[in-house]
Protein backbone atom coordinates (compact mmCIF):
# COMPACT_ATOMS: atom_id res chain seq x y z
CA UNK A 1 0.00 0.00 0.00
CA UNK A 2 1.06 3.57 -0.60
CA UNK A 3 -0.15 6.59 1.35
CA UNK A 4 -0.03 10.02 -0.23
CA UNK A 5 0.40 12.64 2.47
CA UNK A 6 1.40 16.19 3.32
CA UNK A 7 3.23 16.79 6.61
CA UNK A 8 1.07 17.52 9.63
CA UNK A 9 -2.29 17.69 7.89
CA UNK A 10 -5.16 15.20 8.19
CA UNK A 11 -3.18 12.52 6.33
CA UNK A 12 -1.18 12.06 9.54
CA UNK A 13 -4.15 10.08 10.89
CA UNK A 14 -3.99 7.18 8.37
CA UNK A 15 -0.20 7.33 8.57
CA UNK A 16 -0.45 6.64 12.30
CA UNK A 17 -3.03 3.90 11.75
CA UNK A 18 -0.86 2.13 9.18
CA UNK A 19 1.98 2.04 11.70
CA UNK A 20 -0.33 0.91 14.50
CA UNK A 21 -1.52 -1.91 12.22
CA UNK A 22 2.06 -3.11 11.82
CA UNK A 23 1.79 -3.55 8.06
CA UNK A 24 4.21 -2.80 5.24
CA UNK A 25 3.52 0.39 3.30
CA UNK A 26 5.21 3.29 1.60
CA UNK A 27 4.52 7.01 1.78
CA UNK A 28 4.85 9.72 -0.83
CA UNK A 29 4.72 13.41 -0.07
CA UNK A 30 2.41 15.72 -1.99
CA UNK A 31 3.21 19.40 -2.49
CA UNK A 32 -0.18 20.92 -1.81
CA UNK A 33 0.60 24.18 -3.61
CA UNK A 34 1.54 22.51 -6.91
CA UNK A 35 -0.40 19.26 -6.43
CA UNK A 36 2.61 17.29 -7.58
CA UNK A 37 4.01 14.32 -5.71
CA UNK A 38 7.63 14.26 -4.63
CA UNK A 39 8.39 11.97 -7.59
CA UNK A 40 6.82 14.49 -9.98
CA UNK A 41 3.47 12.83 -10.62
CA UNK A 42 0.27 14.82 -11.04
CA UNK A 43 -1.61 14.16 -7.81
CA UNK A 44 -4.93 15.06 -9.46
CA UNK A 45 -4.52 11.94 -11.58
CA UNK A 46 -4.33 9.89 -8.39
CA UNK A 47 -7.07 11.72 -6.49
CA UNK A 48 -9.19 14.06 -8.63
CA UNK A 49 -10.42 15.74 -5.43
CA UNK A 50 -6.93 17.20 -5.22
CA UNK A 51 -6.27 16.76 -1.51
CA UNK A 52 -4.65 14.23 0.78
CA UNK A 53 -4.90 11.60 2.07
CA UNK A 54 -5.15 9.02 -0.66
CA UNK A 55 -4.33 5.36 -0.14
CA UNK A 56 -3.43 3.12 -3.06
CA UNK A 57 -4.20 -0.47 -2.11
CA UNK A 58 -3.27 -3.80 -3.64
CA UNK A 59 -4.59 -3.98 -7.19
CA UNK A 60 -4.31 -0.23 -7.71
CA UNK A 61 -7.63 0.90 -6.25
CA UNK A 62 -7.49 4.33 -4.58
CA UNK A 63 -9.33 5.14 -1.35
CA UNK A 64 -9.84 8.76 -0.35
CA UNK A 65 -11.29 10.53 2.72
CA UNK A 66 -9.45 9.98 5.96
CA UNK A 67 -12.29 8.41 7.95
CA UNK A 68 -12.88 5.85 5.20
CA UNK A 69 -9.18 5.06 4.87
CA UNK A 70 -8.60 4.42 8.56
CA UNK A 71 -11.65 2.17 8.79
CA UNK A 72 -10.39 0.21 5.80
CA UNK A 73 -7.00 -0.28 7.44
CA UNK A 74 -8.57 -1.33 10.75
CA UNK A 75 -10.78 -3.89 9.02
CA UNK A 76 -7.95 -5.15 6.83
CA UNK A 77 -5.82 -5.85 9.92
CA UNK A 78 -8.27 -6.91 12.64
CA UNK A 79 -5.55 -8.40 14.84
CA UNK A 80 -4.38 -4.86 15.61
CA UNK A 81 -7.71 -4.24 17.37
CA UNK A 82 -8.07 -0.71 16.06
CA UNK A 83 -11.85 -0.78 15.55
CA UNK A 84 -14.81 -2.82 16.81
CA UNK A 85 -16.48 -5.17 14.35
CA UNK A 86 -19.17 -4.01 11.96
CA UNK A 87 -22.73 -4.48 13.12
CA UNK A 88 -21.93 -3.85 16.79
CA UNK A 89 -23.02 -0.90 18.89
CA UNK A 90 -19.36 -0.27 19.63
CA UNK A 91 -18.70 0.19 15.89
CA UNK A 92 -21.57 2.64 15.69
CA UNK A 93 -20.04 4.58 18.59
CA UNK A 94 -16.74 4.65 16.72
CA UNK A 95 -18.42 5.97 13.57
CA UNK A 96 -20.27 8.52 15.69
CA UNK A 97 -16.96 9.91 16.92
CA UNK A 98 -15.33 9.77 13.48
CA UNK A 99 -18.20 11.75 11.99
CA UNK A 100 -18.01 14.30 14.79
CA UNK A 101 -14.27 14.75 14.35
CA UNK A 102 -14.58 15.04 10.57
CA UNK A 103 -17.56 17.35 10.31
CA UNK A 104 -17.37 19.38 13.52
CA UNK A 105 -13.74 19.51 14.66
CA UNK A 106 -11.68 19.09 11.49
CA UNK A 107 -13.75 21.51 9.41
CA UNK A 108 -13.94 24.05 12.23
CA UNK A 109 -10.18 24.63 11.94
CA UNK A 110 -10.32 25.47 8.23
CA UNK A 111 -10.62 29.28 8.50
CA UNK A 112 -7.58 29.34 10.79
CA UNK A 113 -5.43 27.92 7.98
CA UNK A 114 -7.02 29.99 5.23
CA UNK A 115 -4.97 33.08 4.49
CA UNK A 116 -7.96 34.65 2.75
CA UNK A 117 -10.23 34.36 5.81
CA UNK A 118 -11.10 37.61 7.52
CA UNK A 119 -10.21 38.39 11.12
CA UNK A 120 -13.89 38.01 11.98
CA UNK A 121 -14.02 34.57 10.37
CA UNK A 122 -10.92 33.46 12.25
CA UNK A 123 -12.32 34.73 15.56
CA UNK A 124 -15.58 32.88 14.92
CA UNK A 125 -13.62 29.71 14.07
CA UNK A 126 -11.76 29.87 17.38
CA UNK A 127 -15.10 30.07 19.21
CA UNK A 128 -16.40 27.05 17.28
CA UNK A 129 -13.22 25.02 17.78
CA UNK A 130 -13.31 25.79 21.50
CA UNK A 131 -16.89 24.57 21.80
CA UNK A 132 -15.99 21.32 20.06
CA UNK A 133 -12.98 20.84 22.32
CA UNK A 134 -15.20 21.54 25.35
CA UNK A 135 -17.19 18.47 24.34
CA UNK A 136 -14.04 16.35 24.07
CA UNK A 137 -12.79 17.64 27.41
CA UNK A 138 -16.05 16.67 29.08
CA UNK A 139 -15.93 13.23 27.47
CA UNK A 140 -12.41 12.62 28.76
CA UNK A 141 -13.20 13.92 32.24
CA UNK A 142 -14.48 10.50 33.35
CA UNK A 143 -10.88 9.25 33.34
CA UNK A 144 -10.98 7.19 30.15
CA UNK A 145 -7.53 6.96 28.55
CA UNK A 146 -8.88 6.89 24.99
CA UNK A 147 -11.82 8.37 23.16
CA UNK A 148 -13.93 5.20 23.24
CA UNK A 149 -12.78 4.00 26.65
CA UNK A 150 -9.92 1.71 27.59
CA UNK A 151 -8.61 0.79 24.14
CA UNK A 152 -6.80 2.88 21.53
CA UNK A 153 -8.75 3.09 18.27
CA UNK A 154 -8.58 4.77 14.90
CA UNK A 155 -10.69 7.59 16.36
CA UNK A 156 -7.77 8.47 18.61
CA UNK A 157 -5.43 8.75 15.64
CA UNK A 158 -7.85 11.15 13.96
CA UNK A 159 -8.59 13.22 17.07
CA UNK A 160 -4.89 13.48 17.94
CA UNK A 161 -4.13 14.76 14.45
CA UNK A 162 -6.87 17.38 14.44
CA UNK A 163 -6.64 18.53 18.07
CA UNK A 164 -2.89 19.01 17.64
CA UNK A 165 -3.66 21.84 15.24
CA UNK A 166 -4.25 23.97 18.33
CA UNK A 167 -0.47 24.39 18.32
CA UNK A 168 0.08 26.01 14.91
CA UNK A 169 -3.14 28.02 15.21
CA UNK A 170 -2.14 29.46 18.59
CA UNK A 171 -5.06 28.08 20.61
CA UNK A 172 -3.92 27.49 24.18
CA UNK A 173 -4.87 24.14 25.70
CA UNK A 174 -4.88 25.57 29.23
CA UNK A 175 -8.65 25.30 29.65
CA UNK A 176 -8.67 21.62 28.60
CA UNK A 177 -6.41 19.70 31.02
CA UNK A 178 -7.87 16.29 30.20
CA UNK A 179 -7.38 16.90 26.49
CA UNK A 180 -3.83 18.10 27.16
CA UNK A 181 -3.00 14.87 29.00
CA UNK A 182 -4.73 12.85 26.27
CA UNK A 183 -2.66 14.43 23.50
CA UNK A 184 0.54 13.71 25.39
CA UNK A 185 -0.56 10.11 25.98
CA UNK A 186 -1.31 9.55 22.30
CA UNK A 187 1.79 11.46 21.20
CA UNK A 188 3.99 9.16 23.28
CA UNK A 189 2.85 6.04 21.43
CA UNK A 190 5.70 4.54 19.36
CA UNK A 191 3.63 4.39 16.17
CA UNK A 192 2.60 8.01 16.54
CA UNK A 193 6.15 9.17 17.14
CA UNK A 194 7.37 7.12 14.16
CA UNK A 195 4.78 8.68 11.86
CA UNK A 196 5.61 12.18 13.04
CA UNK A 197 9.33 11.57 12.65
CA UNK A 198 8.80 10.24 9.12
CA UNK A 199 6.90 13.42 8.23
CA UNK A 200 9.55 15.65 9.79
CA UNK A 201 7.20 16.94 12.48
CA UNK A 202 9.47 15.91 15.37
CA UNK A 203 13.14 15.07 15.57
CA UNK A 204 14.20 11.49 15.04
Amino acid sequence: MKLYYAPGVCSLSPHIVLREAGTDFTIEKVETATRRTETGDDFAAINPKGYVPALVIDGGEVITEGAAIIQYIADRFPAANLAPGYGTLARTRLQEQLNFIASEVHKAFYPLFNSAASAEAKAAAIVTVSKRLDYIENLLSDGRPYLLGGTFSIADAYLFTVASWTGPTGISLERWPHLTAYLKRIGDRPAVRAAMQAEGLIAA
